[in-house]
């Protein structure tokens, strides 16, 4: 089952999504994809990995990480299927990163790995945007590289554990204006969902919403303004966004 959380006449609601990405109201309305706001479906601390996918480590040309390369981004990175991210102005490369994501279902703390999934409420994709000329370190990227307004689009929805049956073996796709760019498998993550849970509870309470975003294979590519980009992982979802100018982000929210 597909849980989202979307936008109609103002109002937020969770839903669930049903065939053709078509989602029902409360009150039984069936809506289409195109006549909703699809928000974030989860809103809490999303905790990334730095060079978790064996080949992007080789593409880079870094050794392989021997414990989790973590960093937390913040809930207003967040954006939603089919919305808007922006480019800064004056930057030379801003690239895609094609993500699984593993999202907290109960409070989790000293859980062992034989155990983590059961600390799951699913699954989701994000794209975690980043800004090449800001990163000082591969290792521990700092704020102005991961921590931009709007620049992690995550979703469209939550997908059930049970409905996915095996996180890791799983491929990642990147599109840009309909040109596949990057695939990869989660075959070549380094530390894989269950280690990492374990790894971040044995310091620090995760909780209902918190997200942990797996990391990306090898194939990255510049996006500009006016760039359609699209991220999937098989069997939990399709994630569309598209690039404007910072100019434009920002005259568009204060319309709004």
């Amino acid at each position: 089952m597909k849980h989202a959380r979307i936008r109609f006449e103002g109002e937020v609601h969770l839903v669930h999504v049903e065939e053709h990405n078509a989602v029902r109201l409360a009150d039984g309305r069936l809506l289409a994809e195109e006549q909703v706001q699809w928000l974030p479906p989860a809103t809490g601390s999303m905790f990334a990995l730095g060079l978790n996918y064996a080949d992007h480590a080789a593409e880079l040309a870094f050794k392989p990480p021997t414990e989790p390369l973590a960093f937390i981004k913040s809930p207003g990175t967040y954006t939603g299927h089919n919305q808007a991210t922006w480019r800064p102005d004056n930057v030379a490369y801003m690239h895609y990163e094609c993500e699984l994501v593993a999202v907290i279902g109960k409070p989790a703390r000293n859980v062992k790995r034989e155990d983590a999934l059961q600390y799951l409420a699913g699954y989701t994709v994000c794209n975690d945007y980043a800004i090449r000329d800001y990163l000082e370190n591969y290792y521990r990227p700092n704020l102005r590289v991961k921590n931009r307004d709007a620049t992690t689009p995550v979703g469209p929805w939550i997908v059930d554990v049970a409905d996915v049956p095996d996180p890791s073996n799983l491929k990642l796709r990147t599109w840009i204006n309909g040109e596949l760019r990057q695939e990869g498998s989660t075959s070549d993550m380094i530390f894989d969902i269950p280690y990492l849970i374990e790894y971040l509870s044995s310091f620090m309470t995760l909780q209902p919403g918190d997200m942990i975003a797996t990391g990306t294979p090898e194939g990255l590519a510049d996006v500009v303004p006016g760039d359609e980009v699209i991220v999937e992982v098989e069997g939990v979802g399709r994630l569309v966004n598209r690039i404007v100018s910072e100019a434009e982000f920002f005259s568009a929210r204060k319309e709004a």
